[in-house]
């Protein structure tokens, strides 16, 4: 296991490595966790609001009968960001030719090249990109042709060793960047999980191993000891009470500035209307606990709400209950898989009344209620609710 003894200091945002699409509306580096990784959990969602924006940006570029350089590298971008290797290299291979001091070309089509497996291609097309970034782009491009470097070698199923011991101070910046581009790379969240542990984040380091195991498959006796000796570590924070502040100086709440266009959401009315889980996952929540909400969601706040999604109860599991959590996939093991704070809702049923517990997909009607002061209580529930099998 790496050796990682850092000290994080105030560092200027750091552009981000690998795929680089206009459109992509990204805050400065580092993000707080507990809204970074929701946001890469969201670049691996093969359906919701990111691939919808994606999917008709792309068809907007299709539409251009002489694209420039630019919009080539958009249109490479957006098949990488659809999981379309072998689409982006047929954008971005004849790009290249035709503009070859181009670093957004030269960029995408070597996460292209990476992402299709063909890694001695990608090291050479990450070099051209080196050599063209811009000063505050070369770091992240350099990170990812190292990357794509030591994977030419034997793999592993450990965190890439890909950067100097100690760290540089803006190592989390770094590697999320580069994390943003490559949202299904295991080996890189488990990187990140060490910097989260060196920087005395146990309870995020924690989440980050176990989301290597149950989202990655990461299965190696490597990983499974470090999760188990990190999430003691958590526990014993959690007990305590004494976590240590992290020595991140987190530039943001959030990766994504915004992952939804509000002028596009239903108009509020006075019956029942329906929520869009992407309204929810726009929640901010800073490091004292405090939400801050969109100010669509905020204008829903006493009124009668629709979404659909999957139970869980509260405490003991019981046939009939009076109150559960909802979330919008289910969630097969909540101490392997725990969503966010801003990925569940509480649902509470009228005094006295009770639901069976579903196990398919429900749809729920009730009263929105916006918890705006209380850091221990979620920052949604739906009151006097009522339940039934979604359609």
């Amino acid at each position: 296991m790496m050796r990682l003894a850092i000290t994080l200091l105030l560092v200027a945002p750091l552009a981000r490595a690998g795929v680089h699409y206009s459109g992509d509306p990204f805050r400065p580096l580092p993000a707080r966790w507990n809204g970074y990784l929701p946001d890469v959990r969201a670049l691996r969602t093969p359906a919701g609001p990111l691939h919808a924006r994606y999917v008709a940006a792309l068809a907007k570029l299709q539409a251009v009968a002489d694209p420039t350089a630019d919009q080539l590298a958009d249109r490479g971008a957006l098949h990488l960001r659809l999981n379309q290797p072998t689409q982006a290299l047929a954008v971005l291979r004849p790009a290249a030719r035709r503009f070859p001091d181009h670093f957004r070309v030269a960029a995408n089509l070597g996460t292209a090249w990476h992402l299709a497996g063909d890694l001695p291609r990608a090291a050479e097309s990450l070099g051209d990109a080196v050599r063209l970034a811009p000063a505050d782009q070369k770091p992240g491009e350099e990170l990812h042709r190292t990357l794509v470097r030591r994977r030419l070698g034997p793999q592993a199923d450990a965190p890439d060793t890909l950067l100097p011991d100690p760290p540089p101070a803006d190592a989390v910046a770094r590697v999320q960047g580069l994390m943003l581009s490559l949202p299904t790379d295991g080996r890189l969240l488990w990187l990140l999980a060490e910097l989260a542990v060196a920087a005395g984040d146990v309870r995020a380091a924690a989440a980050m191993l176990d989301g290597c195991v149950t989202e990655f498959g990461m299965s190696s006796p490597a990983v499974r000891t470090r999760r188990q000796a990190v999430r003691q570590l958590a526990d014993a924070a959690e007990k305590t009470g004494h976590a240590p502040p992290s020595r991140i100086p987190f530039q943001s709440p959030r990766a994504f500035a915004r992952l939804i266009d509000p002028a596009a959401l239903p108009a509020v009315t006075a019956g029942v209307n329906p929520l869009p889980w992407a309204v929810l996952g726009e929640t901010e929540i800073d490091n004292r606990g405090k939400p801050t909400f969109l100010e669509y969601l905020s204008r829903l706040d006493g009124r009668r709400v629709e979404l659909p999604g999957f139970m869980t109860p509260v405490g003991t599991a019981e046939a009939e209950v009076g109150a559960f959590l909802l979330t919008e996939a289910a969630v097969g093991c909540w101490f392997c898989e725990v969503p966010g704070p801003t990925q569940v809702v509480r649902v509470e049923l009228p005094d006295g009344a009770t639901t069976r517990v579903h196990r398919g997909a429900v749809r729920v009607t009730g009263v929105l209620r916006l918890n705006r002061n209380d850091p221990e209580g979620l920052p949604v529930r739906v009151e006097v609710a009522t339940v039934r099998p979604a359609d």
